[in-house]
């Protein structure tokens, strides 16, 4: 059973989607108390997380990397829950991966050995806490893309006392993308100036591909991360161990592809894979995004993620509203998706020809088809779209085994 590394905080009325109107509980003695459910220890909507799908999903990831030579460092922002941190190191992860400082604080919190933080880091104050962690053992590298962030570190670490080098990733980007230099040229000149300044070392090149259009253009920009990094060995400034990640979660097969094998002579290479929203998966666009649907004989994920919500009005033919808004379900990629109707006799039926129109902040506007009936106090169980945006609007998750029995609780750090 998975398990926070902290100490989680009980469970009262603070804690939404859970029924707690009386005495804090422990998370530990609420999930060892058996609660199912749909037996009154929750309240509507809640956001639930399946225990077995987020196993397969950890153990699907951890084997293909196995296979294809890959480190793997999640990024730990789909989530922020430390027990499956827990869980994805204990599957083999070689890092978490996350986007801010804060979430760098929080897992050095968390005991987690060895960080990844997909982003520049520039603020003076983070750099020079991270400068003395990294003294006591602490590991962490980061991004830089830009002669003057490679400045603004110097200049902040020039008083800071310690004799260990933060590690930096030099970042290449594309055309119309976020961070990242945009030629190949820039990159060597921030390498560069890397070389140049005291207690900063260039340990390798990373990249992000999720946002370009198709497999024809990831290919291209792959191509030009190995491009870049050969040409950086070439002029003497990767050390011998050479860091290179990409990898979100719709094109991870092209990664293997593209920068699997021994391709920088000369030096060990250590292929770092980030995605992060395979560890639960989705209904929407993960489902069709997916490396998995291109490459079947590599594994198939779970959908693990789903939030249930009671149909609280049916004001006229073809409409009922569901209370469930954006503050509990993701829509930026897709709104969520009806799968069942759990009636309130228990009995489930299938939600065919179902769909959400649109959320308010606490509203979901439910298309009803003329042959179905839905009632006020029906249940609907629905998936979710783009787990990134799913997690951070829920601080304690209930974790149910395939009978809908309550087996841990989830807690997250957002």
């Amino acid at each position: 059973m998975l398990r926070d590394q902290l100490d989680a905080p009980a469970l009262d009325w603070r804690a939404k989607g859970f029924w707690q109107p009386g005495p804090a509980v422990s998370s530990a003695d609420f999930a060892a108390a058996g609660h199912h459910l749909f037996g009154g220890a929750v309240s509507w909507p809640v956001l639930v997380a399946r225990s077995a799908a987020i196993t397969h999903n950890i153990d699907t990831m951890a084997a293909f990397c196995a296979r294809h030579g890959f480190s793997f460092a999640p990024h730990g922002k789909t989530t922020m829950a430390p027990a499956l941190f827990t869980a994805q190191l204990a599957a083999g992860a070689w890092a978490v991966t996350v986007a801010t400082a804060n979430q760098l604080l929080a897992c050095r919190a968390l005991g987690v050995p060895r960080v990844l933080l997909a982003n520049q880091l520039l603020d003076p104050v983070p750099l020079r806490w991270l400068a003395g962690e990294l003294d006591h053992g602490f590991e962490a590298l980061f991004y830089v893309d830009s002669v003057a962030g490679v400045e603004a570190i110097g200049a902040a670490l020039a008083d800071q006392p310690g004799t260990r080098p933060v590690r930096v990733l030099a970042e290449l980007g594309h055309p119309g993308g976020r961070t990242g230099c945009r030629t190949v040229d820039e990159l060597v000149e921030v390498a560069e100036a890397v070389a140049a300044t005291a207690r900063v070392r260039l340990d390798g090149v990373s990249g992000y591909e999720g946002g370009l259009p198709d497999s024809a253009a990831v290919t291209a920009y792959l191509g030009r991360i190995r491009e870049a990094t050969v040409r950086l060995a070439d002029r003497g400034l990767l050390a011998a161990e050479v860091v290179v990640s990409a990898g979100g979660s719709a094109w991870f097969d092209i990664v293997a592809d593209q920068l699997g094998g021994a391709w920088l002579p000369g030096h060990d290479l250590r292929v770092v894979l980030r995605s992060g929203a395979y560890i639960t998966h989705d209904h929407g666009y993960y489902a069709e995004h997916t490396p998995f649907r291109r490459v079947r004989n590599e594994g198939s994920l779970e959908q693990a993620l789903e939030i249930w919500a009671q149909v609280t009005s049916t004001p006229e033919p073809g409409l009922a509203i569901v209370g469930m808004g954006k503050r509990d379900a993701p829509y930026d990629e897709g709104l969520p998706v009806p799968l069942r109707i759990r009636r309130a006799s228990g009995a489930v039926e299938g939600a065919d020809g179902l769909s959400v129109t649109r959320l308010n902040d606490q509203h979901a506007y439910l298309r009803v088809p003329p042959e179905v009936e839905v009632r006020p106090g029906d249940l609907l169980c629905f998936g979710i779209s783009h787990p990134c945006t799913a997690f951070d609007k829920w601080r304690t998750i209930p974790m149910v085994d395939d009978g809908y029995t309550i087996v841990d609780v989830l807690h997250t750090y957002f």
